[in-house]
């Protein structure tokens, strides 16, 4: 019965096979559109995807312990927990610094914790969801990263955490941050779902922080359609992440496991009677966050091509940035420490007062033209409608945000821009900015 299985499994991979050969995109300038990102994969990921849909194993399985060792492993760290996002991720990081199990390191209600408002929501959401007090710190031009001079003088005695995104990609100044954290006994958590594949003096990011995340989504480095992860070295912060991950629950056992602990019906915790099932025992508020088996066989295959993603993202960037050389009177280019390799998730410009045109000018051409273009995510968060009236405190000011939410744009460097497609940009780009004065 097995080996009729793996013949049956055969020729199924063998038609999938045929089958992805039949999708053949033909790019066509001016009507094909340019994305600013998107999935990039082959017969692999299908075939995988399959396999893990035969299984009909929905929830975490092989693929997904597979797929999470070789994300530790890749990386360099201990403990990859998957998610169902990178925003699950988020929200994990920061709720299991929380828990009660951290003793006196436990973040409370109205504890700040030291941010940027240039970002993604959900970096800032989890700090709001927790009760805790975002404390806003300016960035810097052309790297859109925290402010590293600003931070030490930010903090006050609620300070208790750093929790900042790598922009798009490009490594903040982790080397002044990681001493910070040490001086004032901080925690520090990384949001790396722009990042991965970037590195900081030889060492990827997302392996600086007492805990970090990865987003999954198709726009990002890797993907699993929706998915993320968390990463840490730390055992205890490793169990509590999955004990929120899982809904809360003390029990550790895999999934479709029991009795790993070999007590099960003989636990006394909290004010239940002795012998209280361990798998329906509760030590944290949580949620049922994990990953599917069929996102994780995805992955899987995702890793593989990592290391060719990160070149292509590389070799895009590079391509342009030699291009917008010849620009940069409009424009403040991006510009990254010589401590720095990152793995780019997107060329970003920001254009200048004295520029001749302005970003929606600029934008609508593109568009226009077929060319996919992003603002720098919310802009300055504090101006959007979600955050009004929640309590937050803003460091000196906001200025360059500000500018960022008014001026910058960006554009993709994701594998999936062809050097075909990449000539049809830089001509369009071209043919708006020699016409401009």
């Amino acid at each position: 019965m097995e080996t009729e299985e793996k013949e049956i499994r055969k020729k199924v991979f063998y038609k999938v096979r045929k089958f992805y050969k039949l999708k053949k995109e033909k790019f066509i300038p001016g009507q094909t559109y340019i994305n600013y990102a998107g999935r990039v994969y082959d017969e692999e990921e299908l075939i995988n995807l399959v396999d893990a849909s035969l299984d009909f194993w929905l929830t975490e399985g092989r693929y997904a312990k597979k797929f999470e060792q070789g994300l530790s492993n890749f990386l360099g760290i201990k403990y990859c927990i998957l998610t169902n996002s990178g925003s699950s991720a988020n929200l994990l990081a920061v709720s299991a610094l929380t828990s009660p199990l951290l003793k006196e390191k436990r973040l409370k209600p109205k504890d700040e914790v030291i941010t940027t408002a240039c970002g993604f929501p959900t970096t800032l959401n989890p700090i709001i969801q927790n009760n805790l007090v975002p404390v806003f710190i300016d960035i810097k031009p052309g790297t859109y990263n925290i402010d590293v001079n600003k931070i030490e003088k930010a903090i006050s005695k609620k300070t208790k955490a750093i929790f900042i995104a790598h922009t798009l990609g490009n490594p903040a100044d982790l080397k002044k941050i990681v001493k910070i954290v040490k001086k004032y006994n901080l925690w520090f958590i990384e949001d790396n779902c722009d990042s991965l594949g970037s590195k900081y003096k030889g060492r990827y990011t997302g392996t600086f922080g007492h805990i970090s995340t990865c987003s999954f989504y198709p726009a990002h480095t890797i993907t699993t359609g929706e998915g993320g992860a968390v990463f840490t070295d730390d055992p205890l912060l490793k169990r509590i992440i999955i004990s929120m991950r899982d809904w809360g629950r003390d029990c550790w056992c895999e999934t479709g496991c029991d009795n790993t602990c070999g007590k099960r019906f003989s636990w006394k915790l909290g004010k239940l009677p002795y012998g209280y099932d361990h798998k329906y025992i509760y030590s944290h508020i949580g949620y049922n966050l994990k990953m599917t088996d069929l996102q994780a066989a995805i992955g899987v295959a995702q890793l593989e091509k990592l290391p060719a993603f990160i070149g292509a993202r590389k070799k895009n960037f590079n391509q342009l940035y030699k291009f917008f050389k010849k620009y940069e009177k409009y424009f403040i280019l991006p510009h990254w420490s010589k401590n720095s390799d990152p793995a780019w998730f997107g060329f970003p410009l920001l254009i200048k007062n004295s520029a001749p045109f302005s970003r929606d000018e600029i934008v609508n051409y593109l568009e226009k033209h077929k060319i996919a273009t992003r603002m720098l995510f919310g802009g300055n968060l504090t101006k959007q409608p979600a955050y009004q009236g929640i309590k937050y405190r803003i460091f000196q000011n906001l200025k360059n945000t500000d500018n960022v939410m008014n001026n910058l744009f960006w554009i993709g460097v994701y594998p999936g821009i062809t050097e075909e497609k990449m000539r049809y940009l830089i001509n369009t780009f071209d043919g708006f900015l020699r016409n401009s004065k």
